[in-house]
């Protein structure tokens, strides 16, 4: 059977999808391919739109009105122009998603490319999931690829140690490409920034009660399906990282939480003095009652502003306004001796050149030391 043009270039589209995702998904994948096969994906896909809806999509030469050619071949619009032809409103989320990968696919460099990948995975997400949204909305449901992709799972995203790791790798990208997606994202409004079609987020909820059936192992919530009061419950619990389960509310991930070790080490940073998660932390925590004690009847039972229980590591986990909390009550060697009834230990001083009527160094020592 002959096929339309079209849908040869549509299944070459197809193709270069799944190698795409494949790339990502692969613990030994190349960000670089994932970025030249979701590039050409995207290319052919518009290619094949034009196409069937017999649109003109090569350069012609502006004074002659001719087609422009190479090797004798009319010369095909490149993704840049396809995007702006296809949705030309140069605010349109999708358009924007688009073409900051094809910046991004330009000014690639290979050592960084783990570091990206992390940087931009919510963005990369949005890219895939609008390429699955476009090809169905023109050409039909038969040519998903849902029961071909596979949500990735990532070991990191389940600890907060591998979390720590995560934001530190994205910290690292080299400066030009940092500013490269700083100054592309200065230009769009904070409205398009937050539109799901430009940058995917999701939180994983896991799923309790009894199974059935029809259960897949992850369901996607579309807000636009949900009533007013639903929207508005998802929306706060996606910004906060709870639902409201009964009367209480449960946090569902630990997104910007924080270990005991890391707590002291963020309060250390601030204070002139020593300050221990196994010591002042937990003396603290105990007093301002932010949490029960291990063993307790009810773990969840804490105050969800400062703590909130991991019950997947059975561990507890506190969130940045603690570390401001404590930082209030014991950020001055006067209130910590009011807290604590005992003197600080002091962090040891700096050694500097000596200005004119300033203390010896050896006094500032001594001093540490008596204390």
């Amino acid at each position: 059977m002959a096929y339309a043009r079209w849908r040869h270039i549509l299944m070459e589209s197809q193709r270069h999808a799944l190698k795409a995702v494949d790339e990502w998904n692969c613990s030994t994948g190349n960000y670089s391919d994932f970025l030249t096969h979701m590039h050409r994906a995207w290319h052919y896909l518009l290619h094949a739109e034009f196409h069937k809806a017999k649109i003109d999509y090569h350069y012609r030469d502006p004074k002659t009105g001719q087609h422009q050619l190479i090797d004798g071949e009319p010369k095909a619009w490149d993704l840049d122009r396809c995007l702006r032809e296809r949705f030309p409103d140069n605010q349109d989320p999708v358009r924007l998603n688009g073409e900051l990968f094809v910046a991004l696919r330009n000014k690639v460099e290979h050592r960084y490319e783990h570091n990206l990948k992390i940087a931009t995975g919510g963005r990369a997400q949005a890219l895939v999931m609008n390429y699955e949204q476009e090809i169905v909305a023109h050409f039909g449901s038969e040519y998903s690829l849902a029961d071909r992709l596979r949500f990735p799972m990532s070991l990191q995203a389940l600890t907060a140690a591998g979390r720590e790791q995560l934001q530190e790798a994205a910290k690292k990208l080299p400066k030009h490409t940092r500013d490269l997606v700083a100054r592309f994202e200065a230009a769009i409004d904070p409205a398009v920034l937050d539109d799901l079609r430009y940058d995917y987020r999701v939180r994983l909820v896991p799923i309790t009660g009894s199974k059935t059936e029809a259960d897949l192992a992850i369901n996607f919530v579309k807000l636009d399906e949900l009533s007013e009061d639903e929207r508005r419950t998802m929306v706060q619990a996606g910004r906060l990282g709870t639902v409201i389960e009964k009367v209480k509310h449960v946090e569902v991930a630990d997104k910007d939480k924080l270990l005991p070790g890391r707590v002291a080490r963020l309060v250390e940073d601030q204070v002139p003095f020593e300050f221990s998660a196994s010591h002042e932390h937990a003396m603290m925590w105990r007093r301002i009652g932010v949490r029960p004690a291990t063993g307790a009847p009810d773990p969840c039972a804490t105050d969800a502003k400062y703590c909130i229980y991991s019950e997947a590591f059975g561990t507890y986990v506190y969130t940045p306004a603690w570390v401001k909390k404590i930082i209030r009550e014991i950020g001055t060697v006067e209130k910590y001796k009011a807290f604590f009834g005992r003197e600080p230990r002091l962090k040891k001083v700096t050694q500097f050149p000596k200005r004119p009527g300033a203390p010896e160094a050896n006094d500032a020592r001594q001093h540490n030391k008596s204390a």
